[in-house]
């Protein structure tokens, strides 16, 4: 086609579509909150409803809700007719979503929420619509044109209802204090799923933990070592609190009398570098790296006391990088 130029027409489309959602996010006030406070209220589901691409994007934002620790259901309006408003109880809220709040397919939905008194935020353009007139909460969609202006295909508010939808989840995520190990219980797999994995769950455990009280001989120590086959032996003290640790370098700095030591007395004070079974294991990653001094193994410790130890090649093999 002479004269096209698409990247002229994606740079339009995109920059026009920045535009809309600066002014949604200058527009957000109470009603954003309502509804944050709405959806942090019910003791439900947030149950996300739409039709044709509004539906699209409700489908996307139950998703989104449900992995971020707000239990969601995505309910086609038109399949609630015949038998889905089962699915929607008491305790629930709904998000609605409709550019010209006139869809059809919302009707009966709109009439149980009403008749249950089951709270409800309309996502629309047009907050005089019949589905503005039967919410509790209306979040309006910016007055901006579609990027096919000629078409008018939903693209922009399509970006606006998805980009709502997105602020409400991440505006309850932090509400409710949700953490990075609790998302991976929602995402165990993948390489997602690999970052978020923790140290107690690839560290091995009291087992096979190379430990030596600090008062026993060397050739305690380094039986310890030779069996447990991790290069490096833990030393604890009376409580059971790790002390110091064994490494082959202590071993050659002591070699003349070696078997006349104790473990306390060869010993490496600390150590420098162990772990809480709750950190992330690329945490613990970075920490080995760390060249002040990086290690291939780390005890991990509860409350000053061992309870397992990690290998770099444990968190390698997890997938996490």
């Amino acid at each position: 086609m002479s004269g096209f130029d698409a990247i002229a027409v994606g740079r339009r489309v995109l920059a026009q579509e920045a535009e809309a959602l600066a002014a949604q996010a200058n527009g957000l006030g109470a009603p954003f909150v309502q509804a944050v406070d709405v959806l942090f209220a019910a003791k439900g589901r947030i149950i996300c409803t739409g039709m044709g691409k509004s539906g699209h994007v409700a489908r996307k934002m139950a998703a989104t809700f449900a992995s971020t620790g707000s239990p969601a259901l995505f309910v086609h309006p038109a399949e609630a007719s015949h038998g889905d408003l089962g699915m929607v109880t008491e305790g629930d809220a709904i998000v609605a979503l409709s550019k010209s709040g006139e869809a059809r397919e919302l009707a009966d939905i709109l009439a149980y929420a009403k008749r249950f008194a089951i709270p409800l935020i309309a996502i629309t353009a047009r907050p005089e619509s019949a589905l503005g007139q039967a919410a509790d909460v209306i979040l309006e969609l910016a007055d901006a044109a579609e990027a096919t202006a000629e078409v008018n295909a939903p693209t922009t508010s399509t970006t606006l209802q998805i980009a709502l939808g997105d602020a409400l989840a991440v505006a309850l995520l932090e509400r409710r204090g949700f953490r990075p190990s609790d998302f991976h219980v929602f995402h165990p797999g993948g390489k997602l799923g690999a970052m978020l994995r923790t140290v107690g769950s690839l560290m091995h455990g009291a087992d096979e933990l190379p430990l030596v009280d600090q008062g026993r001989p060397m050739r305690d120590a380094l039986l310890v070592m030779t069996e447990k086959r991790w290069g490096i032996v833990g030393v604890t003290g009376a409580d059971g609190r790790l002390v110091g640790a064994i490494t082959d370098g202590d071993l050659r700095r002591h070699i003349d009398g070696l078997l006349d030591h104790t473990a306390g007395e060869v010993m490496t004070p600390g150590p420098k570098k162990t772990v809480p079974p709750e950190m992330l294991a690329s945490e613990a990653l970075a920490l080995m790296s760390d060249p002040a001094p990086a290690v291939t193994v780390l005890f991990v410790v509860d409350d000053g006391r061992p309870v397992g130890i990690l290998h770099v090649h444990d968190i390698l093999r997890a997938g996490v990088m």
